[in-house]
């Protein structure tokens, strides 16, 4: 008779316990994505679609539910009802206690969420730096792409790490001056609502570029006040910035973003930098909540350079730090994009989210790295060029909160295409900019990447089971235009790469994940067709164990052992017009990370990052990976609206490391601290920045480098550098309106 009744009331309770389902808004009726939905109760969690809508299973009468997103005040609710809920969140200062850990693969992104929205990005420069490890140097005046740095990868400009703003990508697949080529310098930096980042080969819909990692930049999709704001300081620097409110309502939002930035840079050689941006969206949403984005922007750059220069010239006194061996090196460029994404709402909590894309892109850069070493008489200054047209479109089926049975199922089904059409690739030896001594290298590239992907994630009890698989297509095609006789080549390449990613959250305070997968990076179409097609789609096999955890409310700590092995490759120097083999090489790092707000408006945190990076074919002792980070660290403190005053104090931590393949050379570290204080009254801030507080003498990229100067006897390999920014003062004023 008792173990009737026990059966009786499991049966009640199963009954009982339905789904809760319902949708969230904010105070203006908009739908909100990924809004957690935590049942206090028994552990269990949903997230939001695109649409604003949910289904949280398991829940019973007079459970406790929690409501939380970053930006918002969290809402808790004892079930009433369980069906049509409709919640509207509060906008709230953004805290850290508003992140929940559920067993979500790349929670670790909106944990680090916090530090942009309580520390917006200031510059260009900054945006990259956001994510934990993430290092990068500029070496040419500014205007050439940054070299960039993480998990052990020189990634010289975007060979390993995906970049994309609003799904479109950044990186430059065979271009003129190196495989991977990603300039952001198009984005205006307050234009940026959030940075999605992940570390490693584990998201399907990541492809072409993600082995070390991704990063993809979303855009505001409105304002919430137009703006100009007018920046100046040391070295003849100025930078004006428009934000212009063009509609504001319920179902329709439009924006103007523009940007001028102007500088001579602290070089002996005025660098004459000048960039404008130009950027416009347009969103509708319908009655259904289907919506449409059209983003249109314009960028275009100029500038002269003082390039990489010899230690023994600054040793020798024959030039200053900030002195150049050709300062006629710079170049110029300039990206216009036209993007379009649609969202279709479906049955059954299903979404269709289409991404179109297209790019005219324009390159000219002049260099010089090695002065006087192949040509004695003219020097070696090189100059790379291309034109470029970009057509792209992604199309992703979404749908959540399947049953079966005990366990969720989450799915997403993507297709898409990737279309470079490159006219009049070309690596020149010039003189002065001026003169054409000789073609190097001349040729048009065409080049195709078709793909389809399919990411599942099944949520039972505390765990949530991530696999997933991703298939790429290449084609590749060259035609040489130095050679009298017709000469085109073509290849074509297919990658498959898993991924199986678990995720265990004890609680909404703690997360445990084990992450593996297989990506890849493209090598350069002139390295495809001169290998013959062999080699040419490197793999990266990786994996991730680590935590994140939450003591407190208002404190996450997170830790990550990893290992990343890379396939033989073959590269394309495009300086040098050669290709090179580089081999197997194995990385092995861990990483921590600490983030505290200790009050409402006073924030720290900190990132550190060790990597062990070898070569797997070369001997002890010879088998360094040059250049490749050993030791790195960032963090800070902000503080955010104390009786008008915002501002932060920061620091960035680069170890020594190898600048070659037997440690004989080294390329010094550095320790750089920035700072800025903002102060707002009424509709005006003012603002102070300071990039290098304590004016320390440190150096930004590094090469080893084998040189000549005008009358040396012989060459001579040390260190070449840029050096990096002194002191540097400037003042800003905004205006909302």
């Amino acid at each position: 008779m008792k173990s009737m009744y026990i059966v009786l009331l499991l049966c009640c309770a199963s009954l009982s316990a339905q789904n809760l389902t319902g949708t969230v808004t904010n105070q203006a009726g908009q739908a909100l994505e990924n809004v957690n939905i935590y049942n206090l109760n028994n552990g269990k969690h949903a997230h939001t679609n695109a649409n604003g809508t949910f289904s949280l299973p398991a829940v019973a009468v007079q459970d406790s539910i929690a409501f939380s997103r970053l930006g918002f005040a969290t809402q808790y609710l004892v079930v009433k009802k369980l069906n049509g809920l409709n919640i509207s969140l509060a906008e709230a200062s953004t805290a850290l206690d508003q992140v929940v850990l559920t067993s979500e693969v790349n929670s670790l992104s909106s944990v680090v969420a916090v530090d942009l929205k309580l520390n917006p990005v200031k510059s260009s420069q900054e945006i990259l730096r956001k994510v934990p490890g993430l290092f990068i140097g500029q070496h040419a005046g500014g205007g050439k792409a940054e070299q960039i740095f993480l998990r052990g990868f020189d990634v010289d400009h975007g060979t390993d790490v995906a970049i994309s703003v609003d799904g479109m990508p950044v990186n430059m697949v065979s271009h003129a001056h190196g495989q991977g080529y990603a300039d952001l310098h198009f984005v205006i930096p307050e234009t940026i609502d959030n940075i999605d980042f992940g570390k490693g080969a584990y998201y399907a819909d990541k492809g072409n570029f993600n082995t070390a990692g991704y990063v993809d930049l979303r855009l505001k999709e409105s304002l919430d006040a137009s703006s100009l704001s007018l920046e100046a300081g040391q070295f003849n620097t100025s930078r004006l910035t428009g934000m212009f409110n063009l509609i504001d309502e319920q179902n329709h939002s439009a924006y103007l973003a523009s940007e001028m930035y102007l500088t001579d840079g602290p070089f002996d050689s005025p660098q004459n930098f000048n960039r404008i941006n130009v950027l416009g969206k347009y969103t509708y949403t319908d009655a259904n909540k289907d919506k449409i984005t059209l983003t249109a922007s314009h960028f275009q750059s100029k500038w002269d350079a003082s390039g990489q220069i010899p230690q023994r010239a600054v040793d020798q006194g024959l030039i200053g730090r900030f002195g150049a061996i050709d300062d006629t090196e710079g170049g110029q460029t300039s990206r216009t994009n036209l993007t379009l994404q649609h969202l279709k709402n479906l049955a059954h909590n299903a979404v269709l989210k289409t991404n179109a894309y297209i790019s005219k892109y324009d390159f000219e850069l002049y260099s010089n790295f090695t002065f006087f070493l192949e040509d004695p008489v003219n020097g070696d200054q090189i100059k790379q060029q291309e034109e470029r047209f970009i057509a792209g479109l992604q199309s992703t089926y979404e749908r959540k909160h399947i049953a079966l049975g005990e366990t969720r199922l989450d799915y997403q089904a993507g297709v898409g295409f990737r279309y470079d059409n490159v006219d009049d690739m070309s690596l020149s030896h010039t003189v002065n900019r001026q003169t054409l001594l000789d073609r190097l290298a001349f040729g048009d590239v065409d080049e195709l990447n078709a793909f389809a992907f399919l990411n599942t994630e099944f949520k039972t009890g505390k765990f949530t089971f991530n696999p997933a698989v991703r298939l790429d297509y290449f084609k590749f095609d060259y035609y040489n235009k130095l050679t009298e006789a017709y000469d085109n080549q073509s290849e074509s390449k297919v990658a498959f790469s898993p991924k199986f990613n678990t995720v265990f959250a004890p609680s909404q305070n703690w997360q445990l994940f084990l992450k593996t997968g297989i990506g890849f990076h493209s090598n350069d179409t002139r390295v495809v067709v001169a290998n013959g097609g062999e080699e040419i789609l490197p793999a990266a096999y990786s994996a991730d164990l680590g935590t994140i955890i939450k003591p407190m409310p208002r404190l996450a700590l997170n830790a990550t052992l990893w290992t990343l092995f890379l396939d033989q490759e073959f590269v394309y120097v495009g300086d040098a017009g050669i290709v090179e083999p580089s081999g197997k090489t194995r990385r092995m790092g861990v990483e921590a990370g600490a983030r505290y707000q200790l009050t409402d408006w006073l924030y720290v945190f900190a990132d550190a990052n060790y990597t062990h990076a070898r070569s797997t074919e070369e001997a002890d002792g010879e088998d360094y990976i040059p250049l490749a980070p050993k030791f790195t660290s960032a963090g800070g403190l902000s503080v955010d609206n104390l009786s008008g005053f915002s501002g932060s104090l920061g620091y960035r931590w680069l170890g020594d490391r190898a600048a070659n393949e037997d440690n004989s050379i080294v390329a010094e570290g550095y320790f750089v601290t920035d700072f800025n204080v903002n102060y707002t009254i009424e509709n005006w801030t003012l603002g102070v920045i300071v990039e290098n507080l304590l004016d320390t003498s440190w150096n930004e990229t590094q090469f080893a480098t084998e040189s000549r100067l005008f009358n040396e006897p012989a060459s001579v390999e040390e260190i070449h550098f840029t050096p990096g920014t002194p002191f540097y003062l400037r003042g800003k004023i905004t205006y909302r309106f």
